[in-house]
């Protein structure tokens, strides 16, 4: 039987593993693919359209808004930054996966969107605020300041943890790493996941029929 695509949504604050949680997800199964955003920044070396994003003016941008063409979207240091709904469509029609690194705000957009019935969203959340603030630390990439403004900015991510369908706590990267990937699995076989499961009940009822 084919199935449909899942729209998985991976939100946390900062620190908390999302990014390699996501990495190890794709080198489990080859076929996850993160959504390819559209945005209206001009393209830096090497970004290839439809691979790195969709690089659109504004106007066009705003017109894909205004025609329900994006999934969400948001403004980032004067840029527009969105998911196009038509890419992510195509896969989970195709059966594929599409993996989204979005916060709580893109989760809500993407949840009210026609889409919603695939979407399953997963909240990583850190052990311990002190452990947060030492993964920040031990990347070696942000100032104080910015690690500060990250650790305020992480209290409102977290307040939003009741909004999903799955909450992990992040505390052994390897166990968390197989919750992930036995959730996955079971919402694959999810009702609406499977198309093909109507015809699979007809072909059941008329073989009651002929045995009448």
């Amino acid at each position: 039987m084919s199935r449909r695509g899942l729209l998985i949504i991976l939100s946390s604050p900062s620190g908390a593993g999302k990014s390699t949680l996501a990495r190890r997800l794709m080198a489990w199964d080859d076929s996850l693919r993160f959504s390819v955003s559209a945005t209206t920044r001009l393209p830096r070396d090497g970004e290839v359209e439809g691979e790195h994003y969709y690089f659109r003016s504004h106007d066009e941008f705003r017109h894909l808004i205004d025609t329900g063409e994006m999934l969400e979207h948001a403004e980032v240091f004067g840029n527009l930054y969105g998911s196009p709904k038509t890419p992510v469509e195509d896969a989970i029609n195709a059966g594929r996966d599409v993996l989204f690194d979005i916060d709580w705000q893109g989760g809500q957009q993407v949840r009210n969107s026609p889409l919603d019935k695939h979407v399953l969203s997963i909240f990583i959340l850190p052990p311990s605020i002190h452990e947060l603030e030492r993964r920040l630390r031990a990347r070696a990439q942000d100032s104080d300041e910015v690690i500060a403004a990250r650790m305020q900015k992480s209290r409102d991510e977290i307040s939003h943890w009741a909004e999903y369908d799955f909450v992990l706590i992040n505390d052994n990267l390897d166990e968390t790493e197989e919750k992930l990937k036995t959730i996955i699995m079971s919402e694959r076989m999810r009702r609406t996941q499977q198309p093909d499961l109507a015809d699979a009940v007809r072909t059941l009822n008329a073989e009651f029929e002929d045995r009448q």
